[in-house]
């Protein structure tokens, strides 16, 4: 694992300690090896139960100031600031429930011009595998952090790479051929095309896949190929690109067929956010976000291999330490369960890093290795992870397999659309990544589960309010693969995520890739529970319209439990979703005031959303104000809703009479935003529709004053549907904004 996926990780500049404990000769294991029962490869995963990783210490490069990393020998160990491995570190390991250590190791400064292994690393190596072996632990061996793998021509290097990888493994597995079933090779550790734009992320399958699925075929070929009891039955652990969770690239990844003994090999720090971005300033609630990215990620391992029997191993997960333990605690608690359930085991990663002020996104020490004591701020991680794996009541692998279920046949239930309609998400510019918004109500939801018939990448489902905001998605519960058939339980999926369920007003389908949509129906929900990661963000709604344009702040009043901290954020759509964070503590009344910048606002922004993350079941917001030399009203507010006001900008000049309108009142509106129909004070496709619906249906679709004056873009006088027009080839880049309005 490097430091983060955008900084490559320093050498540490701490000095190795001394140690405590003594290392012990290496161990004779033929008896043991030969004595062991052959195991399936999920016996074997489910007797890895749960393992912890000996991070920055096999796996360390020696460089020179220069960052020269030239051939090096056993000091490599120690150059990250690791003391040396030891007999007794794996015996306190052992004794705290861990089954596996992962053993990452770097091999490329330990080779000759031949690629052939230094014998004294070989030996040292197989030395710390014997700390495990020897307490009948299961040890992942594998080549870890490769220059000569990891590159940016990595897509064009197979004929380069493949030679020196099959001659690694060949002395490694040569070596080892004796050790029985609890010593698990894995091919490679992060493959992946280092200095590039897509080094650890991208929206499409990028060609490194292919390269990878070769060289992991190579490897598979030449294990199995091998002298020894155990080639045919070892467990080989295979990446895909980077090791991602992402399913972009679990998606890409192709096991060689026939062979019962291989397993995916993930590293899962999920969600990024939460467990190690630097650039998120507060990681002390695990929110409801959070916790649904984790069950989608997670379950989407589960859909793509364990429910079609191949293993997965989690080779790295875990949280840095951002002095948020309750929260890592939570995190914790979802994760273990859900792959116990799966049958998933999981390797905690652990650098040996408590504190790191430069990057605390890189605090991962759970263990001091020189005394053997676990990390006071990390322990509770630690037990709860042991407490769930010791936890009778879940049982391993009992949800590996997706339950099946009785649905109403399609036509019995209700249909929403029967158009088939291709989209794609390469055109979310002009919308046409979802089906066309169509109105629902809760009223037509409750109780209901919705199908969606399709062919291509599996749609998520989208619900919005009237004005397509608080969108909100949901992946499907089950996927009829056979018929082509997604299931969405929308009658506890939506109560969940969606804090007014009055509001609810648009239903469509989005695809990640390119879907057809054949059909959507609404049916009568199955008799089922499905576990719903539960939201419990409190949101208010805040009303912009009286608030100081340049100067001033927007003050907001909480009230709740005394001493209570508290965080959250004023969210708004801008350029997507934007957030201006908050936090503070409640004093001895149990009152809270926090003052934000108006100039942090756009300011001609309509309207905001202010959400309470952290400990919302205490505090509640109770009013907002602005202030300025003229301060605003004071409005009182509840919970997801607020008074409804309109607000009319008189106009003191208009350069095109033509352009502004009389309202009933009498007050004279001039353009804010050209081609704002629906007042989002944005010109997109969401306007065309807004036009062409009102067009269809004045009395259902009015739309308001200041969106009539907004919306008359084409040089004609009124409404039409050219209007609509006009506004779509804007938001296809055809036209710009300054060349509305057309000449009439």
């Amino acid at each position: 694992m490097l430091k983060n996926k955008f900084i490559s990780r320093a050498v540490s500049t701490v000095a190795s300690i001394a140690m405590v404990f003594t290392s012990i000769p290496s161990i004779n294991v033929m008896d043991k090896a030969v004595a062991a029962d052959t195991m399936t490869a999920f016996e074997i995963t489910e007797n890895m139960k749960v393992g912890w990783n000996l991070g920055n210490t096999l796996d360390a490069k020696a460089g020179d100031k220069n960052g020269d990393y030239a051939t090096a020998g056993l000091e490599t160990e120690t150059s990250w600031g690791c003391p040396k491995a030891n007999q007794q570190l794996f015996d306190a390991i052992k004794a705290k429930g861990f089954n596996t250590v992962r053993v990452p190791t770097t091999w490329f400064q330990h080779l000759d011009a031949d690629n052939n292994i230094d014998p004294e690393w070989m030996a040292r190596v197989k030395e710390v595998v014997d700390y495990g072996i020897k307490n009948d632990m299961y040890i992942i061996l594998n080549v870890h952090h490769e220059n000569w793998i990891n590159r940016a021509d990595f897509a064009n290097a197979y004929d380069e790479m493949q030679p020196k990888l099959m001659k690694i493994w060949t002395q490694i597995a040569t070596e080892f051929k004796d050790y029985d079933q609890h010593l698990i090779f894995e091919c490679m550790n992060e493959p992946r095309a280092a200095g590039t734009d897509h080094e650890w992320w991208a929206a499409e399958p990028v060609p490194e896949c292919e390269v990878i699925n070769k060289l992991e075929a190579d490897f598979v070929k030449l294990i199995r190929g091998m002298d020894g009891p155990y080639a045919k039955t070892r467990l080989l652990m295979l990446p895909g690109y980077v090791a991602s969770a992402e399913q972009t690239f679990l998606k890409e990844i192709k096991l060689p067929e026939n062979d019962k003994y291989l397993a995916v090999s993930i590293h899962a720090y999920t969600p990024y956010d939460f467990t190690m971005n630097t650039a998120v300033e507060d990681h002390s609630t695990f929110t409801g976000a959070y916790a649904q990215n984790l069950a989608d990620t997670l379950q989407g391992m589960r859909d793509l291999f364990i429910e079609k029997d191949i293993p997965v191993v989690i080779g790295e997960m875990g949280t840095s330490n951002f002095g948020n333990t309750e929260a890592r605690v939570a995190w914790t608690t979802q994760y273990f369960t859900t792959t116990k359930k799966y049958g998933i085991p999981c390797c905690l990663w652990d650098n040996n890093t408590v504190e790191n002020p430069k990057d605390p996104g890189e605090c991962h020490g759970y263990i001091n290795r020189t005394t053997g004591e676990w990390h006071e701020a990390s322990l509770p991680i630690i037990n709860k992870m042991m407490e769930i794996m010791n936890d009778d009541s879940i049982v391993w692998g009992s949800e590996g397999k997706a339950p099946t279920y009785t649905h109403q046949d399609l036509s019995a239930g209700k249909v929403f659309r029967d158009e088939a309609i291709e989209i794609d998400a390469s055109k979310s510019k002009t919308y046409e990544n979802t089906t066309p918004g169509q109105e629902i109500a809760w009223s037509e939801l409750e109780g209901k589960e919705v199908a969606i018939k399709f062919t291509g990448t599996t749609p998520v489902l989208a619900f919005s309010d009237a004005e397509y905001g608080n969108w909100t998605e949901f992946k499907p519960y089950t996927v009829d693969e056979e018929n082509g058939i997604a299931y969405y339980l929308v009658s506890q999926q939506l109560p969940a995520a969606w804090q007014d369920l009055s509001t609810v007003n648009h239903m469509q389908a989005r695809t990640d890739k390119v879907t057809t949509i054949e059909k959507m129906v609404i049916l009568n929900a199955p008799e089922v529970q499905i576990d719903v990661p539960v939201d419990k963000t409190k949101k208010y709604k805040i009303d912009f319209a009286n608030a100081p344009k340049d100067e001033g702040s927007l003050v907001l009043y909480f009230e709740g439990e005394p001493n209570t901290i508290t965080n959250g954020a004023v969210g708004f759509n801008g350029d997507g979703w934007e957030e201006v964070k908050w936090e503070g503590k409640t004093d001895a009344d149990g009152k809270l005031t926090v003052e934000i910048d108006r100039t942090k606002f756009p300011a001609d922004l309509k309207s905001a959303e202010c959400q309470i993350w952290y400990q919302p079941e205490l505090v509640d917001m109770k009013d907002y104000d602005f202030s300025a030399e003229q301060p605003g009203t004071v409005v009182s507010t509840t919970e997801t809703t607020t008074t409804e006001t309109t607000t009319i900008t008189t106009a003191t000049t208009t350069a095109d009479s033509s352009l502004a309108t009389t309202t009933t009142e009498g007050d004279v509106l001039s353009v804010t935003v050209i081609g704002d129909a629906n007042l989002d004070n944005k010109c997109t496709v969401a306007d065309a529709v807004a036009i062409l619906q009102h067009i269809a249906n004045k009395d259902k679709y009015e739309l308001k004053a200041q969106g009539k004056v907004n919306a008359d873009v084409d040089g004609q006088s009124g409404i039409t549907a050219n209007d609509a027009l006009i506004i779509q080839r804007v938001d296809a880049g055809v036209l710009t904004e300054k060349d509305l309005p057309l000449a009439g």
